[in-house]
């Protein structure tokens, strides 16, 4: 994906681009220039890297909507957990409790994985989810 980063860099010359893997966000306040980019793009992928873009993870929407990347929803002064990604912990962090319970993993494990999951949060503005997880925890470790 160097090549891809290379065009949007070089040829676009666009300056509001990131790319995690091969999810990527371009962020403009001109939405003209966004759907003038989008075949520029696709041909790029399709031509030098032999990819298509998944047309349902397309979108052009306005900043204060929220942009959907990588397990947040990224707004202009701040950063939310996705509601499916939060769901997502909650349930993975319980299952582990009761794979502790039974034995199956260490304890070590267990708190390795509550503080993996409480780093995710940290990148967001998730102070009370944070907390609202250390408490279903305790709550889990202890029923």
């Amino acid at each position: 994906m160097n090549e891809f980063d290379q065009f949007v860099k070089h040829k676009l010359k666009d300056k509001h681009y990131c790319r995690y893997t091969d999810d990527f966000v371009i962020v403009s306040d001109n939405h003209e220039y966004l759907e003038k980019i989008l075949p520029k793009i696709e041909l790029f992928l399709g031509n030098e890297l032999k990819l298509k873009l998944h047309p349902g993870k397309i979108s052009i929407r306005k900043s204060s909507q929220g942009i959907d990347f990588l397990g947040y929803v990224v707004l202009p002064y701040y950063r939310v957990v996705r509601t499916k990604t939060k769901n997502r912990i909650f349930k993975k962090l319980k299952k582990k409790v009761h794979d502790f319970k039974i034995g199956e993993i260490s304890e070590k494990t267990l708190f390795q994985s509550l503080n993996s999951y409480l780093g995710v949060l940290s990148h967001a503005n998730a102070y009370k989810l944070q907390n609202e997880l250390k408490n279903n925890f305790w709550f889990w470790l202890n029923e």
